[in-house]
């Protein structure tokens, strides 16, 4: 399902030397690859808030509200949170997971870090209910609102979760579904005998820490992740034509999207 980093590098090179116009170093294309992926994952978000207003088609490939979700669904997950206790023994919070269930690590300083919270389950049978912190204060008061293990609730700050009743407080009984950021894409290379750069065609993985690393984009969006890399080495090489050009295609690609 990923989008091959060499592939991407080469064609980006192609098109800027067809006329001489410039050359981007292995670094640039990394550090420009990573943030346009960046950009394209987070604008799945509001392109879905916008196409689920949008009446959608039927037909098998066309409805986009689907398609947007196969977008993003490479980056669901999910992990088991983890009780803090004090020392009285109250769980005062929920840690949220360390490692998903692929056994990727998703902290903040890894490579796929959680990004954004979605469903909070108990015991993996029973959705907890997300409350603001008002409702999270008064929930108590009332026999009829007061939180029981059939309908739990939580209040989710600071990358915490605040779970009522109390008596949820057991290790592996709080399990999360969350997205994580894509893996930073990364060409290495070996230098070759005249000094060149030559592709390194190694997966980087705990055996091959040089290796390189795929896009983990969905296929689809190479064409324009290889536009919007152009778009920024054209800022890089100082060359307006390349800029505008990746530009005033970039437009007409999410005009097409969006009509």
């Amino acid at each position: 399902m990923a989008i091959n980093v060499n592939t991407v590098y080469q064609t980006v090179l192609l098109i800027l030397n067809k006329e001489q116009r410039g050359y981007i170093t292995p670094e640039e294309f990394n550090k420009i690859g990573n943030q346009v992926q960046l950009e394209i994952f987070e604008k799945y978000f509001e392109d879905l808030n916008q196409q689920i207003r949008v009446p959608q088609t039927d037909t098998d490939y066309a409805d986009r509200v689907v398609n947007l979700d196969e977008k993003i669904a490479i980056f669901k997950t999910s992990g088991n949170a983890s009780p803090a206790t004090l020392v009285d023994g109250i769980t005062n919070y929920w840690v949220l997971p360390a490692v998903d269930i692929f056994g990727n690590d998703v902290q903040p300083d890894s490579s796929t870090p959680f990004y954004r919270l979605g469903t909070v389950l108990y015991n993996n049978e029973t959705e907890v209910q997300r409350v603001d912190r008002s409702d999270f204060y008064h929930i108590n008061k009332s026999l009829l609102t007061k939180p029981t293990t059939t309908y739990p609730v939580y209040l989710y700050e600071n990358q915490k979760l605040f779970v009522k009743p109390n008596s949820i407080k057991t290790q592996g009984e709080i399990q999360v579904d969350f997205i994580r950021k894509p893996t930073q894409p990364t060409w290495t290379f070996n230098v070759g005998s005249l000094g060149q750069y030559v592709f390194n065609t190694d997966s980087k993985s705990p055996t091959v820490p040089n290796g390189h690393v795929d896009f983990e984009l969905h296929k689809s969006e190479q064409t324009s992740l290889i536009i919007e890399i152009l778009m920024y080495a054209g800022i890089i090489i100082r060359d307006p034509q390349i800029v505008q050009a990746a530009a005033q295609e970039a437009a007409s690609i999410e005009q097409n999207e969006k009509s």
